[in-house]
């Protein structure tokens, strides 16, 4: 019986030891790998904001904007160059995601953010609107997005929004359109041409 006894001591074998220090290398290696990544994505941000800098400032609300035809809430969800739904426009602040209430009268589109910087689009400078799936990196579904065009300084831009209520959106792009005349029918058309 000892005998048994010394074979099975014999086929014991200690526990491995946890090799600390490599896996501590290893954390701080993926850890410093993705503070290179943010960096790299932070610089290639100013980097484009630096190659729009030609974008003139947001217009602002004027003190009179009239009765508001249609007022809604939701999510902006960025800005790129008319037709183009992947060249982000971050100048100005038209990068920035944010909630969004935005209010359509005669005299303009008024889009006040929280937290982000507010704009206001004169009715002379919308070009029209339509629903989409994607704007600038967020695709959703079937006229999920309201995206709206209208021109600023010397570039025409697209700007996407979701609403709380995504069936307004329909309500939202005919009103946009029938204020823009002939320009948001043309520039709607374009736009669906280009995609």
């Amino acid at each position: 019986m000892n005998i048994h006894l010394v074979g099975l001591a014999a086929e014991q074998k200690s526990q491995e030891v946890t090799d600390w220090a490599s896996r501590a290398g290893w954390v701080v290696g993926l850890v410093l790998f993705i503070a290179l990544l943010y960096w790299l994505m932070r610089q290639g941000w100013k980097w484009r904001g630096t190659l729009q800098g030609d974008l003139p400032e947001l217009p602002q609300r004027p003190a009179e904007t009239g009765k508001p035809l249609l007022v809604m809430t939701g999510r902006y969800h960025g800005s790129t160059s008319e037709g183009q739904w992947l060249d982000r426009i971050v100048a100005q602040g038209l990068g920035t995601r944010s909630r969004a209430e935005l209010t359509l009268t005669r005299e303009g589109l008024d889009v006040v953010r929280p937290g982000a910087q507010d704009f206001f689009v004169p009715a002379e400078q919308l070009r029209g609107a339509r629903l989409d799936t994607g704007i600038a990196g967020k695709v959703l579904t079937e006229g999920g997005l309201l995206v709206i065009t209208w021109e600023h300084g010397d570039r025409r831009l697209d700007s996407g929004f979701r609403f709380d209520h995504s069936a307004r959106h329909a309500e939202w792009a005919e009103k946009i359109n029938e204020m823009s005349g002939d320009n948001g029918v043309t520039a709607t058309q374009h736009n669906r041409e280009g995609a």
